[in-house]
């Protein structure tokens, strides 16, 4: 089989050389239209929702804020984790989503959702 193969190569050394340089094309094409990132983005999709509170303790920001928030959080549609941290005069709240989730709609959802705790 192998010896066809090289026999038929050297009969037909025009169309190897076409194979060959078209080859070649494809990959020098393939090489510049391909994107590439230094560093892949592999996190999840999650949006963050910080909020401040100024001069409070964060007993008081973790009762009046964080909670309030991540538990409206927890009812958002494909929303697997909701953590709440509460500082100083500042909460965060990240919500992170199902992998596959768009961005954009996963923050319009955390919006929507939002807007129900005011």
């Amino acid at each position: 089989m192998i010896e066809q193969l090289i026999r038929w190569s050297i009969y037909n050394r025009f169309l190897v050389m076409v194979f060959a340089v078209l080859l070649a094309l494809g990959g020098l094409y393939a090489l510049f239209e391909t994107p590439v990132d230094a560093i892949p983005d592999l996190s999840d999709v999650q949006v963050i929702i910080k909020t401040s509170y100024p001069g409070q303790a964060p007993q008081v920001v973790e009762d009046q804020v964080t909670y309030p928030l991540t538990t409206a959080m927890l009812a958002v549609p494909h929303a697997v984790t909701v953590r709440g941290y509460s500082f100083f005069g500042t909460s965060y709240v990240y919500v992170i989503f199902s992998e596959g989730t768009d961005l954009y709609w996963a923050r319009s959802r955390v919006l929507e959702y939002l807007s129900q705790v005011a």
